[in-house]
C-alpha cells in the first residue's frame, strides 16, 4: 500500500492512545492529546485559507507548537517548508519566496520583526500564524499587505476531531538541505517514500517496512515506550526523520528549546531518557565533557543509546563517552535530506566511515556503471529505490543530483565518493567537492578530519585546500583546542597524522582558532574554515 504521514500517525495513536508521546519542557501530551492538538492546528491553518498542496514555512525553534503545525499542516495535506531560524533575512527572504511559500507559523518577537520587513518582498505569502504574542511591527506590516494574522492560540478553540479528506501516498513532503555549498534546495519526496527511505519504513529496529496502517498500529503496541530525546533543532533534517520514526513506534519524543549539554545531563536523570540523538561533534563534543564532568554526580543508569545523525562523529569523542558508560551503544546514521536514512556506519581505527554492503547503496563510476566490489577504483556513492522527485523549483540541479541510468532507474548522487571491497562493503572517502588536489594525488577533506579529531588536544577541526606554488593545493587544518589544554604545533598535528595517513594528506599549514565554526545543524562551514585558512597563509 501506499503510506501517507498523517494517516501512519493517527493509526498509531489510535493504538496506543495513552501513552505519553511528548514531553516539552515539563509538559507531557499524550497519543491522544496531541493529535488532537494537531487536529486543531489543521483546523486553525484550512480555516485561514491554507489548502492541499499549499507550502507553509515553520519558522519556529522547537517548542510544541513546532509539532502540532507539523503534523496539522500533513493532515490537512499541506507542505511543511523548514526554516532555519537563524538565517540572516537575504537567506529567509531566498527560502519564502523560492519555496513558494503562501503562509509563515511564527513565534519569536525578533523573528515576527524579521518577517514584518521581509513581507513587501514576498508577494505570495497571504497569511501568518503567531505563536505567542503579535508585534506591533508584524501587525501593522500584515495590514498593510492586506495578509492575515492568526494567533495560534485561537486552535484550542476548535474541535480536536479529525474529519479530514483522504489522503495520498502521492502528497508531497519538502526538507530544505543545510545550505553548506550554496543557497539551501528544497527536497521534494513523496509521503510514501519519505515514509519507506528515511523513517526505514516505520521499522527500523526489525526486519522489513511495515505492510499497512494495521502493521503500523501493532507495531506501535508491542514496540517499548521508550524515551527519545531529539537534541537537535526540528527544522534540521536528521530531527524531523527523528521525530517521525519514534513517533511511528509509539515512543516519547522529548524536545528542549536549545540544546545545552548540561541540560541534557540533567534531563538523562529527570525523565530516565533510554536514548538521545545528537548532530556530530558540534553535541557530541559539549555533551561528552558535561558527561565527564559530573561522572558519578548524576544518574545515567537509564541511559542505552547515543545516536548521531547528520554530521561526522569522531572516534575520540566516542571513546570518551564509553570510558563514562562503557555498557553505552553508540549508533552512527549516514544519510542526507536528498537520500533519507542509508543505514548505521561502523568507523575502523583510522578513522574511516565503512558501510555495510546493501541493495540500496552502490558504487558507480562517471557513467553511473556499477564498480564491482573488490576494484581500488574510487567512485560515487550512489543511492537507489525510494528516492526524491527532485529539487523544487530547480530543474537543472535536480537532473545532475537524480540522475536516470540506462537501465531507467533513476538514483541519487550527492558527491560522496568511496571504494568498495570484496565483501561489498562500501568505505566512505568524503564529498567530492572537498577533495584537495595536492600534487596530484587527492586528498579527501573528511579522511584527514576523522584522523585529527582523534588528537587527544583537538576539540574540532577542518580541512580545506590552501594554494601552493609548487604543488597547486596543500592541505590545511583549522582546529580548536580544548579549554586549558597544551598549545597546539604543526609538528604535534603532523606526527599524531603521520601514524594513521599517507604522508601526502599530512596537514601543511595548521591554523588554532577558538571555535570552529559551524551551520546551526552542526554542518561544518567549509567557507568560512577556507578564508580562515587563506588568510593565515
Amino acid at each position: 500500500m501506499q503510506f501517507n504521514l498523517a494517516d501512519v500517525f493517527e493509526s498509531v495513536a489510535a493504538a496506543v492512545p495513552e501513552r505519553v508521546a511528548l514531553t516539552y519542557e515539563g509538559q507531557h501530551l499524550t497519543y491522544a492529546e496531541l493529535d488532537g492538538a494537531a487536529n486543531q492546528a489543521g483546523r486553525l491553518l484550512a480555516g485561514a485559507g491554507i489548502e492541499a498542496g499549499d507550502h507553509v514555512a515553520l519558522y519556529l525553534e522547537n517548542s510544541v507548537e513546532h509539532v502540532t503545525s507539523l503534523l496539522g499542516l500533513v493532515k490537512i495535506r499541506a507542505v511543511p517548508i523548514n526554516v532555519n531560524y537563524r538565517y540572516t533575512p537575504s537567506e529567509l527572504e531566498y527560502i519564502f519566496t523560492n519555496s513558494d511559500s503562501v503562509g509563515v507559523v511564527v513565534e519569536n518577537p525578533e523573528h515576527q520583526r524579521t518577517l514584518a520587513g521581509l513581507l513587501p518582498r514576498c508577494p505570495k505569502l497571504r497569511a501568518v500564524f503567531v505563536v505567542g504574542d503579535v508585534t506591533d511591527e508584524l501587525r501593522t506590516a500584515a495590514a498593510a499587505h492586506d495578509m492575515t494574522v492568526t494567533e495560534f492560540a485561537d486552535a484550542a478553540e476548535l474541535p480536536a476531531t479529525a474529519g479530514f479528506p483522504e489522503r495520498s501516498g502521492d502528497d508531497l513532503y519538502v526538507l530544505y538541505t543545510g545550505g553548506t555549498t550554496g543557497y539551501p534546495k528544497g527536497v521534494m519526496w513523496r509521503h510514501d517514500d519519505f515514509f519507506r527511505k528515511p523513517l526505514s519504513g516505520g521499522n527500523p529496529y526489525g526486519e522489513g517496512p511495515r505492510k499497512d496502517l494495521q502493521d503500523c498500529a501493532n507495531g506501535a503496541k508491542e514496540f517499548p515506550p521508550l524515551s527519545f530525546l531529539i537534541a537537535a533543532p526540528l527544522m534540521h533534517g536528521a530531527a524531523s526523520y527523528s521525530l517521525f520514526t519514534f513517533f511511528f513506534l509509539g515512543c516519547r519524543v522529548v524536545l528542549m528549546r536549545g540544546f545545552d549539554a548540561a541540560r541534557v545531563v540533567d534531563t538523562i536523570e529527570k525523565e530516565s531518557l533510554q536514548v538521545v540523538l545528537i548532530v556530530g561533534d558540534a553535541m557530541g563534543v559539549p555533551l561528552v565533557d558535561e558527561m565527564e564532568r559530573r561522572k558519578g554526580d548524576v544518574d545515567l543508569s537509564s541511559l542505552y543509546s547515543i545516536t548521531s545523525g547528520g554530521a561526522v562523529w569522531s572516534v575520540g569523542v566516542r571513546e570518551r563517552m564509553l570510558a563514562v558508560k562503557p555498557e553505552l551503544l553508540l549508533r552512527d546514521n549516514f544519510g542526507a535530506s536528498e537520500s533519507g536514512n542509508d543505514g548505521a556506519f561502523d568507523i575502523d581505527a583510522d578513522g574511516n566511515l565503512r558501510m555495510p554492503a546493501s541493495p540500496n547503496l552502490v558504487l558507480v563510476n562517471e557513467r553511473l556503471d556499477p564498480i564491482p566490489p573488490g576494484s581500488d577504483e574510487i567512485g560515487y556513492i550512489a543511492r537507489v529505490g525510494n528516492i526524491p522527485l527532485g529539487y523544487y523549483n530547480d530543474p537543472d540541479k535536480t537532473a545532475r543530483t537524480f540522475p536516470t541510468r540506462e537501465d531507467g532507474t533513476r538514483v541519487s548522487i550527492l558527491g560522496d565518493m568511496g571504494t568498495v571491497e570484496e565483501d561489498g562493503t562500501i568505505v566512505f572517502l568524503g564529498r567530492g567537492s572537498q577533495c584537495i588536489n595536492t600534487g596530484g594525488e587527492k586528498v579527501f577533506a573528511e579522511e584527514v578530519e576523522a584522523v585529527l579529531h582523534a588528537h587527544p588536544v583537538v576539540a574540532d577541526a577542518l580541512v580545506v585546500p590552501v594554494p601552493d606554488e609548487r604543488m597547486g593545493q596543500r592541505v590545511a587544518a583549522v582546529v580548536a583546542a580544548y579549554p586549558g589544554a597544551d598549545a597546539l604545533t604543526l609538528d604535534d598535528v603532523q606526527q599524531h597524522c603521520r601514524e594513521h595517513l599517507a604522508g601526502y594528506k599530512i596537514p601543511r599549514t595548521l591554523v588554532v582558532v577558538d571555535e570552529v565554526r559551524r551551520t546551526p545543524a552542526g554542518k561544518a562551514d567549509y567557507r568560512w574554515a577556507k578564508s580562515v585558512a587563506a588568510d593565515h597563509a
